[in-house]
């Protein structure tokens, strides 16, 4: 089982007018970009099973170009363990429940960070998440061991295959 956490692209600064934080959408700059970045990882990532996003505009956009980039034909589902405001915790009944298929999970910052942390064992993660970031982690054969971390992949930087 490999495990892909993404955050969002940059979304638009302003709040739609009569709506809340949850309509903020991407940026065109975020749309072009975001799609390059996947698809400059899409060999590299395989095939995807599931797609779960936070049910916010920002990361349904993002899910559907990493969907597009990925040329990914399976689920896309909103999920609301992707919430900015839910503990990491409140993702492993998910990873449990699929735990035999390749997951990405899109979500936001601070969340995706403490995610990745949560699941290799690590107090913190050690690289900034930045917008449109790809964290990848594999599952271990042996029961309750972390997760092993395969590479780390933030737009506009080479992609990391170790952390420190």
């Amino acid at each position: 089982m490999r495990i892909f956490l993404v955050r969002h692209g940059d979304a638009d600064a302003e709040i739609p007018e009569g709506l809340g934080d949850e309509a903020r959408a991407l940026t065109a700059k975020a749309r072009a970009n975001t799609a390059l970045h996947f698809a400059s990882l899409a060999e590299r990532m395989g095939p995807i099973s599931l797609i779960l996003t936070s049910p916010l505009v920002r990361t349904v956009q993002t899910s559907q170009i990493l969907s597009a980039a990925t040329k990914h034909e399976g689920l896309l589902r909103v999920h609301r363990c992707l919430l900015p405001d839910m503990p990491v915790g409140a993702v492993e009944p998910v990873l449990a429940e699929h735990a035999d298929q390749n997951l990405v999970l899109v979500g936001h910052q601070p969340s995706m960070g403490a995610l990745a942390a949560h699941l290799l064992g690590m107090q913190s993660f050690p690289k900034q998440v930045n917008p449109g970031t790809v964290i990848a982690l594999e599952r271990s054969e042996e029961a309750g061991a972390p997760l092993k971390f395969l590479f780390y992949a933030a737009p506009g930087h080479p992609v990391l295959d170790v952390i420190q």
